[in-house]
């Protein structure tokens, strides 16, 4: 299940490859300013290298100096071609910009949806692996004709109660039908999958050497396929890798879930009631969560670097780890605009986050810098909490 933890590492995912992009665009724009002052080859009149270079300085610097607003810009006494190719830049840079963020944000969010149409199609994935295991032995049936021969245990897996149940269930049909899994056009690669890595497996013929599985002993050797082999072996993952860029990210995720899926329908558990597990408690209210704490982390860009360089003046801004930029600023965001949320749970998650993702340093240096920001930010009025309980939903 997807909680806050998890869609804050996604943010801060989107976030990096965010200012990637925007570093991109700054080149670039940059990159426009020069040709724009470069010798026009089909001209006949003499062409002053000199005077052009020095414009296209000029124009560089103007342009950095106006990446927020354009006041330096409009108060230059600069030629009027300068302020021209700047403005030009500019429009470019900030559209491209926001192109990406509108990108970035729709993709995240769209990975995040897609989470119960890749752990269904895990699911899936073992039913048709059951379904070929029938086919075979159907198959072997006609061949052989007036001479019977016994299968011994082999229709284990086409007999999966817990498979079966799942393929009469109404809910789990709709839930199939809702997010559009079908594995119709891998009937090849279903053969060939588990010819070669399922039908040699240990799991599988431990699985063999059971007669007449009790639902229990169905449950656990679907449990082991897919996770020894259907979550381990990088061709099955290649396909799941192909159908969500975020897969990386988002496997475990979608392990546990097509996990509890069989759990469900096995329905061991008295509180399991057989229906299929939700990307989240409350995914509207999460999602919203989501959106925002990208959405303000970009928003408040130029606010978060100036607060971070006024408590770092022995630093240079530029030379911080840039995962440590966008970290504090997701946490100085989230601590600024989400007033249900405990700066104390903000300040830990964000510490959390770069254990993982950041430099060895990072974990105290992360820790030490929030610590005094919040505190400074709370005195001032700027950070207010409300809400009884302050309790993060996560």
């Amino acid at each position: 299940m997807l909680n806050r933890r998890i869609l804050r590492v996604k943010a801060f995912q989107n976030l990096y490859a965010y200012e990637q992009c925007k570093g991109s665009n700054h080149t670039l724009a940059k990159d426009f300013i020069k040709e724009s002052f470069l010798p026009d080859l089909n001209s006949m009149e003499v062409q002053n290298k000199e005077a052009l270079n020095k414009s296209a300085e000029v124009a560089l610097k103007l342009f950095e100096e106006n990446l927020s607003a354009t006041s330096i810009l409009k108060a230059s006494d600069a030629e009027p071609k300068v302020k021209q190719v700047v403005l030009a830049a500019l429009k470019q840079f900030h559209q491209a910009n926001e192109k990406d963020h509108q990108f970035l944000l729709k993709n995240m969010v769209i990975s995040a949806e897609r989470i119960p149409q890749l752990y269904l199609s895990a699911v899936e994935l073992l039913r048709a692996f059951g379904n070929h295991v029938r086919k075979e032995v159907e198959k072997k049936t006609r061949l052989a004709g007036n001479n019977p021969i016994g299968f011994g245990n082999e229709l284990n897996l086409a007999s999966n109660q817990v498979l079966n149940s799942l393929g009469e269930s109404v809910s789990y049909q709709a839930a199939l039908a809702r997010n559009h899994v079908n594995l119709d056009d891998l009937e090849l690669e279903i053969k060939e999958w588990f010819r070669d890595y399922i039908k040699t497996s240990e799991a599988y013929q431990t699985y063999l050497g059971i007669e007449n599985p009790t639902i229990e002993e169905d449950l656990e050797a679907a449990d082991s396929i897919l996770k020894k082999i259907i979550f381990k072996n990088e061709v099955i993952l290649n396909y799941f890798s192909e159908k969500d860029l975020n897969w990386t990210e988002n496997k475990s995720v979608v392990r546990s879930l097509a996990a509890k899926v069989l759990k469900n329908a096995a329905n061991l558990d008295q509180e399991s009631d057989g229906q299929m597990p939700e990307i989240a408690i409350n995914w509207e209210e999460d999602k919203e969560f989501f959106e925002n704490i990208f959405n303000f982390t970009i928003k408040n860009s130029a606010e978060s670097k100036a607060l971070i360089s006024q408590r770092t003046k022995n630093w240079d801004i530029e030379r911080l780890a840039y995962t440590d930029k966008i970290i504090i600023s997701m946490a100085l965001s989230e601590m600024r605009n989400f007033p249900s949320i405990p700066v104390k749970v903000s300040i830990n998650e964000y510490i959390d986050i770069s254990k993982t993702y950041s430099t060895p340093k990072s974990k105290q240096f992360v820790n030490g810098l929030l610590d005094v920001m919040a505190k400074e930010l709370t005195e001032s009025g700027e950070i207010r909490k409300s809400g009884r309980g302050l309790l993060d939903n996560k």
